[in-house]
């Protein structure tokens, strides 16, 4: 009898080993967030990758705005994501519980990726949206280039410029944030972290201007009008911008943990060098 269930246990678990074996890669995949999008669009064979979401064609927020406009979008609605009969559907930690929800009771396999928080979990990324996509191998030559082209552009400094992230609503990047890390690894000094801010928070403006940093570091202005962008605009950011440097750089390379951020790094080492 024991014979019997052992080797009863050991078919099944051979089946299933040879079942997961005999799947292969997901042949439809669809992504429902910015960042999955770019990481499945970087990694993807063709044909694989059969939607990403609308906001991948958003000039101001996609970094990968050409390569998007090939695709069929989607709005990340659970209904509309299962008529496309996807075997796997990417998306970010804070997408739609329902959206998700739904589409797992619907039989879909949904796996939701993490934050990126710091230039070192970038290759853990991409690593796993590769393994997801059954490609390996274009997901370790992503991670070869991108660690090579890092370090190339890592700057160390002794005393190092003290530099701002300023953005609507007083907000700000401090430690522990893909944006403060972004800040350091160009060789610049993150004025945030002097006022003991971790992750993303605000910083008053009268305190920004007494810690008088040598950059200060905006996103690009948006159509339209918002009380929040004000701030932006007040006479004493003005003045700190017309005293020391002001930028504004795009906001697409900073969004995401992907490669693109050593766009952003590379923008902000020119500024270095030209400051």
């Amino acid at each position: 009898m024991a014979l019997r269930r052992a080797s009863s246990s050991l078919a099944a678990a051979l089946a299933i080993w040879a079942g997961a074996v005999g799947a292969g890669p997901p042949e439809r995949v669809v992504s429902i967030n910015l960042c999955t999008d770019q990481l499945a669009m970087m990694l993807a064979a063709p044909g694989q990758l059969v939607s990403i979401s609308r906001i991948s064609q958003d000039p101001n927020v996609s970094v990968m705005l050409e390569q998007a406009l090939g695709y069929p979008i989607n709005s990340g609605q659970g209904e509309e994501v299962f008529r496309l009969q996807p075997d796997l559907v990417l998306a970010g930690q804070f997408t739609s519980s329902y959206t998700v929800g739904l589409l797992r009771r619907l039989g879909v396999e949904v796996v939701q990726l993490p934050i990126v928080s710091s230039l070192d979990a970038i290759p853990d990324a991409i690593r796993e949206v590769g393994h997801l996509l059954g490609q390996h191998v274009q997901a370790e030559a992503v991670i070869a280039d991108f660690t090579a082209d890092l370090a190339g552009l890592q700057q160390a400094r002794d005393t190092p410029p003290r530099a701002a992230l300023h953005y609507a609503n007083n907000y700000t990047s401090g430690e522990n944030s893909l944006a403060h890390e972004i800040l350091t690894a160009a060789g610049f000094a993150n004025i945030a972290a002097e006022a003991g801010l971790s992750g993303g928070g605000t910083l008053a403006m009268e305190r920004l201007i007494m810690l008088m940093p040598d950059l200060v570091i905006s996103g690009q202005p948006y159509p339209g009008a918002s009380r929040s962008e004000e701030v932006l605009r007040h006479p004493a950011m003005r003045g700190l911008r017309d005293r020391h440097a002001g930028h504004a750089l795009a906001d697409a390379e900073w969004v995401c943990g992907t490669p693109a951020v050593l766009r952003a790094i590379a923008r902000l080492a020119d500024l270095h060098e030209g400051g």
